[in-house]
């Protein structure tokens, strides 16, 4: 079930550029901010000892994102958390182009909007370099999974990636594209 839905790409370059160089004094079309990549990640950690639960979030988060995760395995071992270096502990999609851009439109017009006691995303989740992360505690609020199917509820790390130079010229680009952030 993979769609091209590509209106967020036309925005950002009918109406987005436009209102940033404006706002922003930029000089040259190439400054202007833009989407770099956005990654989508599941920190499974019953996954090292229950290598079907890997394989069921797996075929969720394929299902979620339209491509094939990649599965992301422990660096060292640590002890207290009986993890031995290479097990595998979590899922990661790194989404980009076309599939980014789905991605985004789904996020804020379907996903976000389901969220229970949803009001808004945190403004201050930036990392000083114009990268925006947030979380989401359930898998269930994304259309393609239905409650029936999935037997563990998981939640995601959610990492958007700019050009932005500040967290503020990322904020903008953000919030023009349509992300519910809260206010004051």
């Amino acid at each position: 079930m993979r769609f091209e839905y590509v209106p967020l790409k036309e925005k950002y370059e009918k109406e987005i550029v436009p209102a940033l160089m404006k706002e922003f004094n930029y000089k040259n079309i190439h400054q202007v901010p833009k989407l770099v990549k956005i990654v989508v990640n599941m920190g499974i950690g019953e996954g090292a000892r229950n290598y079907d639960l890997i394989e069921k979030h797996a075929n969720e988060l394929a299902k979620i994102t339209g491509q094939k995760p990649v599965v992301t395995r422990a660096r060292k071992s640590i002890s207290n958390f009986k993890i031995r270096k290479g097990m595998p502990i979590g899922l990661k999609v790194t989404l980009r182009k076309a599939l980014m851009y789905n991605f985004l439109y789904k996020l804020i017009n379907i996903v976000l909007p389901k969220v229970r006691d949803f009001r808004g995303l945190d403004p201050n989740s930036f990392d000083g370099r114009g990268n925006y992360s947030f979380g989401l505690s359930e898998q269930l609020v994304f259309p393609e999974l239905s409650p029936d199917e999935v037997r563990r509820i998981q939640g995601m790390d959610i990492t958007i990636v700019t050009t932005a130079k500040t967290d503020q010229e990322a904020k903008r680009l953000l919030e023009l594209f349509g992300m519910p952030f809260k206010r004051g």
